[in-house]
């Protein structure tokens, strides 16, 4: 992970990555960060999750930076391969007729 204004690697920690906003290079909001699943950090935005690979997040004081160009078809497709490992839907109970 890449910390924009020294250049240079950090760590860090989990509990500081989760639950903060995520913006593209050019300041557009991508969504927010709700987890960690292999090599990705994955983004919930208003209609999917999305797994964006760690070598394209940078951070820059407080705000996580997506940069460089994501294949958004990609991303969904590891976003919801997370989202069916981690959410059981429950099924709905039918009513008796």
């Amino acid at each position: 992970m890449k910390n924009r204004k020294k250049g240079k690697t950090t760590q860090e920690s989990n509990d500081d990555i989760i639950a903060r906003f995520v913006i593209s290079g050019n300041g557009k909001k991508v969504g927010e960060s709700v987890a960690f699943y292999k090599d990705l950090l994955i983004v919930k935005n208003e209609e999917n999750f999305l797994g964006i690979p760690m070598k394209h997040i940078e951070f820059e004081g407080t705000r996580i930076i997506v940069k460089g160009l994501i294949d958004n078809g990609k991303a969904v497709e590891l976003g919801e391969e997370w989202r069916q490992l981690m959410y059981k839907e429950i099924p709905e109970k039918q009513e008796e007729s």
